[in-house]
């Protein structure tokens, strides 16, 4: 599915103008500013505008701008997100100034962007992990009271109903007393249910394969972070199904060879000056690995020793 076709980004002259307004507001012609990011960053790279496919995907080392290109069409289309982000003051203006083209159904007319669309970074899955164990212990620590009071309801002297006030400690009482309630059920009614965790990175999958819905744009920023090698291809695979089979575009900024390796992805080399489409094995990321393990190739069929 295509819901998001072009993106084209302001030119110098447009961010001149972006930049000089915001002078003026900041003073007239003595104005100054603050911070002019990200003014600067892409027409020395020679980018222009993105054409997108259902999946395509931003590489590039630190200092790309494939993040900020996911925050910049993020604001633009006004999507949903978890993580707070400030990019400084020309950020909503340059933002503003970006032109975007979507794509048509089947029968000409535009599709628009989905309501449920959202950007994903690395810092929600981290926030969501930190919460789901500042949940947990705080849980942990009620339980042994939770115990207690479980026992003086279920088995103390019954609660009379002689006002308002009295509502809640009755109501606790009969949930207690119900035969079909055991200890555990009650105490997940009261104080609430621990979130099910494992390793970082199978909780980090965990978080993708619960918030990643049919008939969506998704933007991703470095979504293989906390994810092992095995576990990358479990989120290639992930996001190959969503594409293919539910609805779903998905624009990725990623270093990971195996997401970079998803079928028919469009890659934009955010490295090369003009910024150029690569195929993945071309990137000079998978052009290292080979490098490696093309020298190593001895090792792997058991015909060499380390030196």
């Amino acid at each position: 599915m295509l819901y998001l076709e072009k993106f084209v980004l302001p030119d110098e002259d447009r961010e001149a103008e972006i930049a000089n307004r915001r002078r003026a507001e900041n003073g007239g012609a003595l104005g100054y500013l603050e911070n002019g990011y990200p003014c600067g960053l892409f027409p020395p790279r020679g980018l222009a505008e993105l054409d997108f496919e259902p999946i395509t995907i931003l590489y590039g080392g630190n200092g790309s701008g494939k993040s900020t290109l996911l925050n910049v069409i993020a604001e633009k289309l006004r999507l949903a997100r978890l993580a707070p982000f400030n990019g400084g003051e020309l950020f909503a203006p340059y933002a503003s100034a970006c032109t975007v083209r979507t794509g048509l159904d089947d029968e000409g007319e535009p599709l628009g962007i989905p309501s449920g669309s959202r950007i994903i970074t690395s810092d929600d899955v981290f926030d969501y992990m930190l919460a789901a164990r500042t949940r947990n212990e705080e849980i942990a620590e009620k339980v042994e009271k939770a115990k207690e009071e479980y026992a003086a309801i279920k088995f103390g002297d019954t609660v009379r109903f002689t006002g308002m006030e009295d509502y809640e400690a009755c109501r606790m009482q009969l949930l207690a007393r119900q035969k079909s309630l055991s200890r555990r059920k009650f105490m997940h009614r009261v104080i609430g249910k621990e979130v099910r965790l494992h390793s970082n990175g199978e909780t980090a999958l965990g978080f993708f394969r619960n918030h990643l819905e049919n008939d969506t744009l998704y933007l991703l920023d470095e979504p293989e972070n906390s994810l092992s090698p095995r576990m990358q291809l479990e989120m290639k695979e992930l996001i190959q199904t969503k594409s293919r089979y539910c609805g779903c575009q998905f624009v990725i900024a990623t270093h990971s060879l195996f997401l970079l390796s998803l079928r028919a992805a469009k890659i934009y080399d955010l490295d090369s000056v003009p910024v150029t489409l690569r195929r993945w094995w071309e990137l000079d990321a998978a052009q290292i690995y080979f490098s490696f393990f093309e020298k190593n190739r001895a090792l792997f069929q058991g015909k060499g020793r380390e030196d």
